[in-house]
C-alpha cells in the first residue's frame, strides 16, 4: 500500500492512567497493532506525562518490529531522550500543558532559532526528523531549512470541518501544501482527527506518504477489538488510494 499507516497507541496509556494500573499496556497494543498491518507505531511523550511515560518509551523501543516515531516538544530534555533512546523518527510538535491534545501546527518559521540546534542534534545521532506543521508554504520552507526530511500536515481544520465546503477548503490547502513539500524534496505526511469516514479524503492526496492515526483506532478498538480496528482504518485508506489513481 503507497500510504504507510502509523498507529498512535497514546490513549491506551490515557486509559492505565486513568485509575493508575499496571493495563491495558500500550506496548502489547503496538505490538497487536503490528500485527494487525500497521506499518509503525507512534507515540507522545509529553511534558507533564500525562499518558505515556519514560518506561513506555524504553520498551517500545525494544518491542516493536516495525518503526517508532517518538512525538515529543523541542526541548533540551526530549530531546536528550531520543538521542539516547534513538526512536527511528522524532516529529517535533507544540505542546501547552492547558491542551487536550495537540491544538495546532509547530509554527517553525516563527522559531528557527530555537528549533535548529535540537534539530542538528537529532541529525547528528541519525534520526530523521519531521515536523507537525500546518498546511501552510512558509512553514515548508522553514522544514527544508531546518533540515527536516519530512513534515506531517495538521488536518484537524480539515477534519473538525462543519461542512463539506469547508473541507474541501481545508482539503486544497492540505494537497497544495502537499504538492509544495514534495516538490523541495520533503517526505510527507499528515494526521489528526482523522477517521475511517474522513480519511478517505486525506488518502486520495497523492503526494501523501504516510498517516498517523491514534484517536479513532483506539476508540474503534472498544468495539471492535485493536485489530480489527487497524485493518478497518487501513480498508478505508485504500478506498482512497483508489481514489487517487481513478484520476486522470
Amino acid at each position: 500500500m503507497p500510504i504507510r499507516l502509523h498507529v498512535n497507541i497514546d490513549h491506551v496509556a490515557t486509559l492505565r492512567q486513568a485509575r493508575g494500573t499496571q493495563y491495558p499496556d500500550p506496548v502489547f497494543a503496538a505490538q497487536l497493532c503490528e500485527q494487525a498491518g500497521a506499518d509503525g507505531i507512534t507515540l507522545h511523550l509529553r511534558e507533564d506525562r500525562r499518558h505515556i511515560v519514560d518506561r513506555d518509551v524504553e520498551r517500545m523501543r525494544d518491542a516493536i518490529t516495525t518503526l517508532m516515531n517518538l512525538e515529543c516538544a523541542a526541548t533540551d530534555e526530549m530531546v536528550d531522550i531520543a538521542v539516547r533512546l534513538r526512536p527511528d523518527v522524532v516529529t517535533l510538535v507544540p505542546e501547552r500543558r492547558e491542551e487536550r491534545t495537540t491544538e495546532g501546527g509547530l509554527d517553525a518559521a516563527s522559531h528557527r532559532a530555537h528549533l535548529g540546534p535540537r534539530i542538528a542534534r537529532l541529525v547528528d545521532a541519525g534520526i530523521k526528523v519531521s515536523l507537525f506543521v500546518a498546511a501552510d508554504e512558509a512553514q515548508v520552507d522553514a522544514a527544508v531549512a531546518l533540515g527536516a526530511r519530512q513534515v506531517e500536515f495538521h488536518t484537524g481544520p480539515y477534519a473538525h470541518a462543519r461542512a463539506p465546503v469547508g473541507r474541501d477548503v481545508e482539503r486544497t490547502l492540505i494537497a497544495q501544501a502537499s504538492r509544495a513539500a514534495k516538490a523541495r524534496g520533503l517526505e510527507v505526511a499528515a494526521g489528526h482527527g482523522l477517521t475511517r469516514s474522513n480519511v478517505v479524503g486525506v488518502a486520495s492526496i497523492p503526494e501523501i506518504e504516510e498517516l498517523n492515526i491514534g484517536h479513532a483506532i483506539i476508540a474503534d478498538a472498544v468495539l471492535m477489538g485493536l485489530p480489527r480496528a487497524v485493518r478497518a482504518m487501513r480498508a478505508a485508506i485504500r478506498r482512497g488510494v483508489r481514489v487517487r489513481r481513478a484520476k486522470p
